[in-house]
């Protein structure tokens, strides 16, 4: 019997994890194949999960939060960020709930890593950026959420200048604003504020070069896309389901 995958999001055409998947399987001739579930809404989960032969989900946009009611079990990290991108179906059917994303994050952003990043600025305050607080949190970096609607210990872009940018030397985008096909879009910070001592990591992958990304490297900073990050989380994914 084949084992089935998937993705389960919204509006997910677009999706890496299944071309990442699907490739995996066919080069390491695995009887597996990865579906996207995409749901209008949460609720429609209860449909998918009664197919005895999926052993494992990952999770996007919109549902890494909605989905934790829907599971039996929360893996401890995953219950401490608040968010789960990897669902294992457990011999039992049971569903664990975990997340990849922190480490995908951590190991994709050492390289760029150096004494002077003390501090970060996470844009946006959605279920991915969670996960990005945790990875902080556990390399020791003090971190600020931006949001366009800010809660008491929050920023607003507007309340971003030189000096908060000249003390936060890592920015990473974990907004939306800049994706395929929107691509001219991008987060409203100061840019001129800028330098070569900043690294401004973006979450989005397509494009491959996002604005925040091209305004960062106009400014001299060091940049990444969340390719990599996409890569390792989903390797970390398989090694969940196959443990």
């Amino acid at each position: 019997m084949k084992k089935i995958y998937g993705l389960l999001g919204r509006n997910i055409g677009y999706s890496f994890s299944r071309g990442y998947f699907s490739e995996k399987f066919e080069k390491e001739s695995l009887d597996c194949e990865y579906n996207n579930f995409d749901l209008p809404k949460i609720e429609d989960l209860k449909e998918v999960i009664n197919n005895s032969n999926i052993k494992g989900l990952n999770v996007t946009i919109p549902y890494k939060e909605e989905v934790i009611s829907y599971l039996d079990n929360l893996d401890p990290i995953a219950k401490e960020i608040g968010a789960v991108n990897v669902i294992k179906f457990e011999n039992n059917q049971k569903l664990t709930g975990y997340n990849s994303d922190y480490y995908g994050f951590t190991e994709s952003l050492k390289p760029f890593l150096n004494k002077t990043i003390e501090k970060a600025l996470i844009l946006g305050t959605g279920g991915a950026s969670k996960a990005i607080a945790y990875a902080l949190e556990q390399l020791g970096i003090h971190y600020t959420f931006v949001s366009r609607n800010p809660d008491f210990n929050e920023l607003s872009y507007e309340d971003l200048d030189k000096d908060s940018i000249n003390s936060y030397k890592l920015i990473i985008n974990c907004t939306p604003l800049g994706t395929h096909p929107n691509t001219e879009n991008y987060p409203d910070i100061p840019y001129e504020y800028i330098t070569k001592n900043h690294v401004l990591y973006d979450l989005i992958y397509n494009p491959d070069q996002t604005t925040f990304m091209k305004k960062g490297a106009q400014q001299g900073a060091k940049v990444s896309n969340g390719l990599q990050m996409l890569i390792l989380q989903a390797e970390k994914a398989w090694e969940i389901w196959n443990a």
